[in-house]
Protein backbone atom coordinates (compact mmCIF):
# COMPACT_ATOMS: atom_id res chain seq x y z
CA UNK A 1 0.00 0.00 0.00
CA UNK A 2 1.45 3.31 -1.22
CA UNK A 3 1.44 6.53 1.22
CA UNK A 4 -1.29 8.06 -1.09
CA UNK A 5 -3.81 4.96 -0.63
CA UNK A 6 -3.06 5.36 3.08
CA UNK A 7 -4.03 9.52 2.79
CA UNK A 8 -7.19 9.02 0.52
CA UNK A 9 -8.78 5.69 2.64
CA UNK A 10 -7.80 8.21 6.29
CA UNK A 11 -9.59 11.18 3.86
CA UNK A 12 -12.44 8.93 3.21
CA UNK A 13 -12.50 7.74 6.60
CA UNK A 14 -12.82 11.57 7.83
CA UNK A 15 -15.42 12.56 5.22
CA UNK A 16 -17.71 9.43 6.38
CA UNK A 17 -17.30 10.53 9.72
CA UNK A 18 -18.26 14.07 9.16
CA UNK A 19 -20.83 13.01 7.43
CA UNK A 20 -22.27 10.73 9.65
CA UNK A 21 -21.96 13.42 12.31
CA UNK A 22 -24.44 15.89 10.19
CA UNK A 23 -26.63 13.10 9.59
CA UNK A 24 -26.75 12.97 13.53
CA UNK A 25 -27.80 16.34 13.25
CA UNK A 26 -30.56 16.24 10.97
CA UNK A 27 -31.92 13.38 12.72
CA UNK A 28 -31.85 15.33 16.29
CA UNK A 29 -35.87 15.53 15.99
CA UNK A 30 -36.30 12.06 15.08
CA UNK A 31 -36.49 12.21 11.02
CA UNK A 32 -35.01 14.19 8.22
CA UNK A 33 -37.71 15.90 6.01
CA UNK A 34 -37.55 15.89 2.45
CA UNK A 35 -35.14 19.25 2.16
CA UNK A 36 -32.43 17.82 4.49
CA UNK A 37 -32.24 14.62 2.64
CA UNK A 38 -31.91 16.64 -0.74
CA UNK A 39 -28.89 18.30 0.91
CA UNK A 40 -27.69 15.15 2.64
CA UNK A 41 -27.35 13.82 -0.93
CA UNK A 42 -25.34 16.35 -2.37
CA UNK A 43 -22.91 16.74 0.26
CA UNK A 44 -22.54 13.20 -0.02
CA UNK A 45 -21.69 13.43 -3.54
CA UNK A 46 -19.81 16.66 -2.50
CA UNK A 47 -18.10 14.08 -0.03
CA UNK A 48 -17.42 11.24 -2.57
CA UNK A 49 -19.30 9.25 -0.24
CA UNK A 50 -20.31 5.72 -2.16
CA UNK A 51 -24.17 5.07 -1.99
CA UNK A 52 -23.22 2.02 -0.32
CA UNK A 53 -21.70 4.33 2.60
CA UNK A 54 -24.65 7.02 2.48
CA UNK A 55 -26.80 4.11 2.98
CA UNK A 56 -25.10 2.15 5.56
CA UNK A 57 -24.48 5.42 7.76
CA UNK A 58 -28.19 6.44 7.50
CA UNK A 59 -28.94 3.17 9.32
CA UNK A 60 -26.10 3.50 11.83
CA UNK A 61 -25.00 7.02 11.89
CA UNK A 62 -25.04 6.67 15.30
CA UNK A 63 -21.83 4.60 15.08
CA UNK A 64 -19.48 6.75 13.91
CA UNK A 65 -17.60 9.12 16.04
CA UNK A 66 -18.65 12.68 16.48
CA UNK A 67 -15.43 15.06 15.88
CA UNK A 68 -16.84 18.58 16.45
CA UNK A 69 -14.13 20.88 16.26
CA UNK A 70 -11.93 22.09 18.66
CA UNK A 71 -11.46 26.00 18.33
CA UNK A 72 -13.64 28.46 17.50
CA UNK A 73 -11.88 28.73 14.35
CA UNK A 74 -12.46 25.81 12.95
CA UNK A 75 -15.85 26.26 14.10
CA UNK A 76 -15.96 29.05 11.53
CA UNK A 77 -14.21 27.11 8.97
CA UNK A 78 -16.76 24.56 9.15
CA UNK A 79 -19.29 26.69 9.83
CA UNK A 80 -18.39 28.85 6.58
CA UNK A 81 -18.35 25.62 4.11
CA UNK A 82 -21.56 24.25 5.18
CA UNK A 83 -22.93 27.79 5.28
CA UNK A 84 -21.54 28.11 1.43
CA UNK A 85 -23.45 24.71 0.39
CA UNK A 86 -26.50 25.31 2.05
CA UNK A 87 -26.80 28.92 0.12
CA UNK A 88 -25.49 27.43 -3.20
CA UNK A 89 -28.51 24.79 -2.99
CA UNK A 90 -30.68 26.77 -3.01
CA UNK A 91 -32.59 25.41 -0.08
CA UNK A 92 -36.21 27.50 0.69
CA UNK A 93 -35.45 30.23 3.09
CA UNK A 94 -37.06 28.35 6.07
CA UNK A 95 -35.77 25.28 5.31
CA UNK A 96 -31.62 26.82 4.86
CA UNK A 97 -32.42 28.15 8.63
CA UNK A 98 -33.52 25.18 10.10
CA UNK A 99 -30.65 23.25 8.80
CA UNK A 100 -27.93 25.32 9.07
CA UNK A 101 -29.08 26.04 12.86
CA UNK A 102 -29.01 22.50 13.53
CA UNK A 103 -25.39 22.15 11.97
CA UNK A 104 -24.32 25.03 14.17
CA UNK A 105 -25.21 23.50 17.22
CA UNK A 106 -24.00 20.33 16.50
CA UNK A 107 -20.72 22.23 15.48
CA UNK A 108 -20.44 23.63 18.78
CA UNK A 109 -22.01 27.26 18.57
CA UNK A 110 -23.73 28.05 21.88
CA UNK A 111 -27.43 27.78 21.00
CA UNK A 112 -27.94 31.34 22.69
CA UNK A 113 -26.27 33.13 19.53
CA UNK A 114 -27.20 30.20 16.78
CA UNK A 115 -30.26 32.26 15.09
CA UNK A 116 -27.56 35.24 14.79
CA UNK A 117 -24.81 33.26 13.96
CA UNK A 118 -26.52 31.61 11.09
CA UNK A 119 -28.56 34.55 9.85
CA UNK A 120 -25.24 36.54 9.76
CA UNK A 121 -23.87 33.47 7.64
CA UNK A 122 -26.02 33.50 4.92
CA UNK A 123 -25.84 37.20 4.43
CA UNK A 124 -22.11 36.86 4.43
CA UNK A 125 -22.45 33.90 2.11
CA UNK A 126 -24.72 35.40 -0.08
CA UNK A 127 -22.82 38.23 -0.52
CA UNK A 128 -20.18 36.23 -1.85
CA UNK A 129 -18.05 37.08 1.54
CA UNK A 130 -14.23 35.56 1.24
CA UNK A 131 -13.61 33.21 4.66
CA UNK A 132 -11.11 35.74 5.86
CA UNK A 133 -14.28 38.59 6.00
CA UNK A 134 -16.78 36.09 7.25
CA UNK A 135 -14.25 34.61 10.02
CA UNK A 136 -13.72 38.47 10.86
CA UNK A 137 -17.77 39.39 10.97
CA UNK A 138 -18.47 35.88 13.49
CA UNK A 139 -15.92 37.36 15.26
CA UNK A 140 -17.16 40.25 16.07
CA UNK A 141 -20.35 38.67 17.04
CA UNK A 142 -18.61 36.06 19.05
CA UNK A 143 -17.42 38.99 21.11
CA UNK A 144 -20.97 40.47 21.74
CA UNK A 145 -21.93 37.81 23.57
Amino acid sequence: MSISDLFSSGFNKRNQDHFASIVRVAMSDGSINEEEKLFLDRLARNLNISKESYAAILKDYDTHPINPPATQESRIERLYDLARMVYLDHIKNEDEVKILSKLAIGLGIDYHIVSEVVEKSLILVSEKADFETFEEQLKKLFRIR
